[in-house]
């Protein structure tokens, strides 16, 4: 299978050159292009107040993502509630944790955060059960958090304060590319969404992590390129082992 171009369903980095994209485009001679296939937009004040949820009724909040982040603080200052200092963060990673410090004073007695390990932030979250919980999330969003937190009966409430939307996509066409790289079930809702009658022919898809993993096959479609995985953690590094064994089979 020959790869030349690839379409990578993420914001481009900011430093292309330096990044691990950028040497897998010097290294094997590949245009690389970058499109973000979804867009978020926030849910409005007004329209959150519908799903009666009193924010100061919680004590702890979850974070799987900075957008979470964002919408939450967005939503708190929309509502003109003022969040206590007593409040306690959860949050799937340390970069996570750190960029809450955009909203809040950063302090380790009420900011924790797992090593990218839905387990491992459910064993955080238990070390606290006492706490009532909120979880901003997504109209979309991986069920994996919510199902362990009712296994093990952690009191919490989800509040979907933000939507993903498919992107237009219209000025692409996605058949000159021999790859596509994705990143979230959101990416395949969107790639069906703007080409209805896609058919994946010689194209190699990519996708990180199982859920997307199990969104590609759930659409039909084959999955060459998987991440992460103990030989290649990153997407950056499944993409560059496989294009060396397709260099192989020639």
């Amino acid at each position: 299978m020959k790869v030349k171009n690839i379409l990578v369903s993420q914001p481009q980095p900011t430093d292309f050159e330096k990044s691990p994209y950028g040497e897998i485009a010097r290294k094997f001679n590949v245009s690389i292009t970058f499109r973000k296939f979804f867009i978020i937009e926030g849910i409005p004040a007004k329209d959150f107040r519908r799903d009666r949820i009193n924010i100061l009724d919680y004590s702890a909040v979850i974070f799987t993502s900075r957008n979470a982040v964002d919408h939450y603080f967005r939503i708190c200052k929309e509502m003109r509630i003022e969040v206590p200092e007593s409040m306690k963060y959860f949050s799937i990673s340390e970069s996570t944790a750190y960029y809450l410090q955009k909203y809040v004073q950063f302090r380790k007695r009420k900011i924790f955060h797992s090593k990218e390990n839905y387990s491992n932030l459910i064993e955080l979250i238990k070390k606290h059960k006492t706490e009532k919980f909120l979880l901003p999330c997504s109209d979309i969003h991986k069920q994996e958090i919510p199902k362990m937190l009712e296994e093990n009966k952690i009191q919490y409430k989800k509040a979907i304060i933000y939507r993903t939307l498919a992107s237009d996509l219209s000025d692409i066409n996605i058949r000159d590319y021999d790859m596509l790289v994705f990143f979230s079930p959101s990416g395949i809702k969107s790639l069906f969404k703007n080409f209805p009658d896609f058919v994946q022919g010689d194209i190699a898809i990519g996708a990180f992590g199982s859920s997307t993993q199990k969104a590609v096959k759930d659409a039909g479609l084959t999955l060459h390129v998987n991440a992460p995985m103990e030989s290649a953690p990153s997407m950056t590094m499944a993409i560059e082992l496989f294009i060396q064994n397709e260099l192989k089979k020639k």
